[in-house]
């Protein structure tokens, strides 16, 4: 049987002049018409493509990250662990992606790089939006979108709203659980600061897990969430440093030396720590 034969058996629909195609629906005409190189060089389209696909991946990123926040805010863990699961999956496909910008090798990036100006990663606006939404709060992130006062206005939004893991400290509280006053009513634009008093919080839960079972199944899904964003940004070092080596970011960073010392943020340190002291 011919494969034109299979097509007509299976009845499946073939004029779309009257209603919705798979590209309309998609909007494929805006999206792969969207890719624009500014140098003659053959490598310019897979630099280009990685990064839009990654803010995608960041849109859907941030979509989920905002409800799940809302959730544990409302008590509804089930949604949360949910959405959670999802973005840490989603984490995974963007330490995937660095596989493949890795296959340009130092010639083929410095031949576009010249074309690339001052543009650069660091100045995503929805990486920065899920950093803090994250908790790594940092007041000097926002310059960079100054001259677009819409996307100031949501950056700011981000940075002055209480993150993951603040909502995470005010529902053990709300379960019952000590935690230090000054973590559940701060100014949630300042970098978050460790607390021993909420390790023993979190302690209470560890210790006996099938008493406190949602909390610390949500202590594990923050854990998986850090481990999955820890693999991306050694990733994104290990792929720069092959990339570029030690040369300076587009973006005025020192590249390498910059992307190494955000290896040690830790999102949510008590979680971690916790783990010694068990």
């Amino acid at each position: 049987m011919s494969t034109e034969q299979i097509v007509h058996d299976e009845k499946a629909q073939l004029d779309f002049s009257a209603s919705m195609s798979y590209s309309d629906y998609l909007s494929l005409d805006q999206i792969l018409t969207a890719q624009h190189p500014r140098s003659p060089a053959h490598d310019e389209l897979l630099f280009i493509v990685q990064h839009q696909t990654s803010e995608l991946w960041m849109k859907l990123m941030l979509h989920e990250l905002r409800a799940a926040i809302r959730a544990i805010a409302e008590d509804d863990l089930s949604i949360a662990f949910k959405m959670l699961a999802r973005v840490s999956r989603i984490m995974e496909q963007l330490v995937h992606a660095w596989d493949v910008l890795a296959t340009m090798t130092p010639p083929e990036y410095s031949a576009m790089r010249p074309y690339l100006g001052a543009s650069s990663g660091f100045q995503s606006w929805q990486y920065r939006c899920i950093e803090f939404a994250l908790g790594n709060k940092n007041a000097a992130m926002l310059k960079p979108h100054a001259h677009r006062p819409e996307l100031l206005a949501e950056v700011e939004a981000a940075w002055r709203a209480p993150s993951l893991y603040d909502e995470a400290l005010r529902l053990l509280a709300r379960r019952g659980l000590a935690v230090p006053a000054d973590h559940l009513e701060r100014d949630w634009s300042k970098p978050y600061e460790a607390s021993d008093g909420v390790e023993q919080a979190w302690l209470v839960a560890y210790r006996e897990p099938k008493k406190h079972w949602e909390l610390y199944q949500l202590g594990e899904e923050l854990t998986d969430l850090e481990d999955a964003f820890r693999l991306w940004r050694f990733r994104h070092v290990t792929t720069v440093e092959r990339v570029i080596g030690f040369k300076r970011g587009t973006g005025g960073t020192g590249g390498v030396s910059y992307l190494r010392k955000m290896l040690d943020v830790v999102l949510f340190p008590e979680i971690w720590k916790l783990r010694t002291d068990l």
